[in-house]
């Protein structure tokens, strides 16, 4: 069961690594950032579906798009500048705090 956080954690990096590269691809336009892109999503979706095994879909989901989101929020404030004003921060942790719900109170959650 472990292993199967494990490749969703891997799952996750990967898209998010995937998407903050698409801004650096510059429409597919450039080589290198579009092949870390194509790269980055076939590892995530690979190790999405491996996890799918142990973890039930909309648990998964839900936190691959919960972290995703915040994850490239993050990275787009951090490396391209991007602003982040208080409604995105307050959005963002309550995103966070859904994640962290579903995790410990769900019964849908595999504890």
């Amino acid at each position: 069961m472990l292993k199967s956080w494990i490749f969703l954690g891997v799952a996750i990096v990967a898209e998010v690594v995937a998407t903050s590269g698409l801004k650096a691809s510059e429409g597919f336009t450039r080589l290198w950032p579009s092949l870390l892109v194509i790269a980055g999503y076939s590892v995530a979706f690979y190790f999405l579906s491996i996890s799918l095994k142990d973890i039930p879909v909309g648990l998964a989901y839900a936190i691959w798009a919960g972290l995703g989101i915040v994850l490239v929020a993050l990275i787009g404030w951090l490396i391209y500048g991007q602003t982040l004003d208080a409604a995105s921060v307050i959005g963002m942790a309550m995103i966070i705090g859904g994640v962290a719900v579903i995790n410990v109170f769900s019964k849908t959650a595999v504890h």
